[in-house]
């Protein structure tokens, strides 16, 4: 990942919590030809583990060996960022556009599982990753057990042993603090479905490096 220092997320606890709350990550890796493959995948991270899951009838998973290199791409929310909102735009006019996002990569490497106990226990910690404070929270257990046997016949279990985290947030760190209060304004005015969350990442992100 090309990522400047004053883009750079160092922290694992940072990192860590940015993966769980994205929840998903494109899985990709190479197939026996030699093409990039890739999946969205909701996903499990603990330790160096990540734990999914893909639909059998998804021919992706034919093409991994046990060991073989694959790379998780997570990603956030991210926001197209105008010139207009740069205060310096003003001043001297040389500004440009350009796109303000997170994202988080692991890489290491992968196997496939086809055990139902393993997929069992997979689906369970995914569903109670994503069920836990719901009111009422659904459990595996609340479907049919011959229903549940059967939906775990057609996935196969991907794990993926991280040996390298690279993250970055770029967040206008390299532009002053008037043209990054711009952007800020620019995109909690915007009618983008997620620019004010990129908005309220930098205006923290802002506060912090004050």
């Amino acid at each position: 990942m090309y990522s400047p220092p004053f883009n750079r997320v160092d922290d694992e606890h940072e990192i860590r919590a940015l993966v769980r709350a994205w929840g998903t990550a494109e899985l990709v890796t190479v197939d026996p030809d030699g093409r990039p493959v890739a999946t969205l995948l909701p996903i499990i991270w603990h330790g160096d583990t990540v734990i999914a899951h893909l639909a059998k009838a998804n021919p992706h998973w034919r093409g991994i060996t046990a060991g073989a290199p694959a790379l998780l791409i997570c990603g956030g929310s991210q926001a197209y960022v105008s010139p207009s909102w740069y205060a310096t735009k003003a001043e001297h006019g040389k500004v440009v556009p350009t796109w303000n996002y997170s994202a988080v990569h692991l890489s290491g490497t992968a196997i496939v599982h086809h055990d139902p106990d393993w997929l069992r226990t997979a689906v369970t910690r995914l569903t109670e990753q994503h069920e836990t404070g719901r009111s009422d929270p659904w459990s595996v257990t609340d479907a049919p057990e011959p229903f549940v046997a059967g939906q775990l016949r057609g996935i196969v279990g991907v794990e993926i042993h991280v040996e390298k985290i690279e993250a970055k947030a770029k967040l206008s760190q390299n532009r002053s603090a008037a043209d990054r209060e711009g952007v800020v304004r620019g995109l909690e005015a915007s009618t983008g479905p997620v620019d004010a969350s990129v908005g309220q990442l930098m205006r923290a992100a802002l506060h912090r490096d004050i």
